[in-house]
């Protein structure tokens, strides 16, 4: 498979030649391209693989349409160009450009979900927050209120890049230690015995670990999102689904 790019969807501000610089992953990822882009021919004509795949950056798209020969079925898709604006960001042009497409897959994760009593953006999908501490409608920290992954971003980027909010969540956290809330009942037990209280069933990562691998793995019962982790022959449920390193 043959990789197209185009040279115009690389040319960096300031401020994105900044964030390149500062953040290792996205030093990396546009390392990569930009690779690519030398390492290809003017002429794609040249490149002889029996697929290719091309790689467009800075299009928002508009429309999903089809065609009066096929009504009901995809047969293009519309895209504003976008341009950086200075900030991070991307701003529209108020130029459009059309592909013709047999297909259309959407793989843009997801858009967050409001919680109680907990200030939302409900435009981005995302907790209100300043690097990671959570702020009230007033724009003040709530103490020991803290939010990353996209959740705190929204669904962009890369692992690498939610690894980098966590830091930046972390380094706030480690500044507020002095001033966290104590906990009503801080002893460790405290929290298993919340959970009892609650009827919630579950198991601990030490478990997990001390039993090592072969004794302990988890499974899924098929009912209600439930995981368990089994150790000689007993099993504990845990309420809920795996945690994913994306965010």
């Amino acid at each position: 498979m043959d990789i197209i790019l185009y040279p115009e969807d690389f040319e960096f501000d300031e401020e994105s030649d900044r964030q390149i610089q500062t953040n290792n992953q996205t030093k990396t990822m546009v390392g990569t391209l930009t690779n690519w882009i030398a390492e290809q021919p003017e002429d794609v004509s040249e490149l002889k693989a029996s697929r290719r795949l091309h790689l467009h950056f800075l299009h928002s798209p508009v429309e999903i349409y089809d065609d009066a020969e096929t009504p009901g079925k995809v047969a293009g898709i519309k895209f504003e160009r976008t341009e950086l604006d200075g900030t991070g960001n991307a701003r529209g042009t108020g130029e459009y450009v059309d592909y013709p497409v047999q297909a259309v897959y959407r793989a843009i994760g997801y858009f967050g979900s409001a919680l109680p009593d907990v200030e939302f953006d409900h435009k981005k999908g995302v907790v209100t927050n300043d690097g990671g501490r959570v702020l009230d409608a007033s724009g003040t920290h709530v103490p020991g209120l803290y939010a990353t992954g996209w959740i705190k971003r929204g669904p962009i980027g890369l692992i690498g890049h939610t690894k980098g909010d966590a830091l930046e969540t972390v380094t706030f956290l480690l500044e507020d230690r002095e001033n966290l809330p104590v906990a009503s009942a801080p002893e460790e037990d405290a929290v298993v015995e919340l959970l009892d209280a609650r009827g919630v069933k579950f198991t601990s990562l030490g478990r997990l670990a001390g039993a090592g691998r072969p004794r302990t793995r988890p499974r899924h019962s098929g009912h209600g999102g439930r995981w368990f982790a089994r150790r000689r022959g007993q099993a504990r449920a845990h309420q809920g689904g795996a945690a994913r390193g994306h965010g």
